[in-house]
């Protein structure tokens, strides 16, 4: 067997755990490859197709990583939290060896999660057009840039205009991301099963713009004010596309593959959420 350790190195606890974790599966006859900071990106780099197991060692910031790397591959992840968060992770550092063996025997739940495709159109300074496409787990985010001008764009669904909106920007996530930057502008907490996009206005200029639910065979399309340019910032996880170029379009659309995420029950979601949202709130 092999597994793909991905620690986040700005945490020394993780390196650590992460350097005792080779020597337990080297004594278990197992071989382990590290990602590198800001060196190793993606899947085809480390030679796809060849990983039984992702483990990552942080937060869901390195969570996220650790799905951009292993891509479509269907390497499964399991997650240890070293975070303040730990949403998408499964268990602590306290239970290393034992969440990490259990993964191996194949003694976990497979949380299959939808991935969004981005495809960002932005028109370049010689007259032409660049596009720029990524994949994502949690989420697209459109935002104002630096001078914090309020942006004007229209969001279409399908071909089917929704709404031209000014405003802060627009959030569109997976099931996934529904928990993140989206559940902060007023979205709602959406089940992993759920296969669809939520859209979220971030701020609207207006009181009647709310949050909606596509199909899983949509495409959410944002085009952008061209009577008003402004500065945008668009990120996919996080991750910012094309900046400081001038945005044209968005278009998001159901990822081609879903990424596998391990937990312990298919209702560890709901644990996540009463632990992280409503705390002792939740307990009686």
């Amino acid at each position: 067997m092999r597994v793909l350790i991905v620690p986040n190195y700005s945490r020394q606890d993780a390196i650590s755990d992460a350097s005792r974790l080779v020597d337990w599966l080297e004594s278990e006859g197992i071989e382990s490859v590290w990602v590198h900071d800001n060196r190793i990106r993606e899947m085809e780099e480390l030679d796809s197709g060849v990983f039984d197991l992702a483990i990552s060692l942080g937060g869901d910031g390195t969570l996220l990583r650790t799905a951009r790397t292993v891509g479509y591959s269907g390497v499964p992840i399991v997650g240890i939290s070293y975070g303040h968060l730990g949403f998408l992770t499964c268990a602590g550092p306290e239970n290393l060896f034992k969440t990490v063996g259990d993964a191996l025997s194949g003694e976990m739940h497979v949380s299959r999660r939808a991935t969004l495709d981005i495809v960002a159109e932005f028109d370049m300074s010689d007259g032409t057009t660049m596009s720029e496409q990524r994949m994502a787990l949690n989420d697209l985010a459109l935002s104002h840039g630096s001078m914090g001008d309020v942006l004007s764009f229209e969001v279409s669904v399908s071909g089917n205009h929704i709404d031209y909106l000014r405003g802060d920007g627009f959030v569109v996530s997976t099931a996934t991301g529904s928990t993140g930057y989206a559940l902060s502008a007023g979205g709602p907490i959406v089940t992993p099963e759920f296969g669809g996009m939520v859209c979220v206005p971030v701020a609207p200029h207006t009181i009647m713009a709310r949050a909606f639910l596509t199909s899983p065979s949509d495409v959410v399309e944002i085009r952008m004010d061209t009577d008003r340019p402004v500065e945008t910032c668009v990120f996919a996880d996080g991750r910012p596309i094309g900046r400081g170029l001038k945005l044209v379009s968005l278009s998001c659309r159901r990822g081609l593959g879903d990424i596998l995420l391990l937990d312990y029950s298919s209702q560890s979601f709901y644990g996540s959420v009463s632990r992280v949202f409503y705390g002792k709130a939740g307990n009686r």
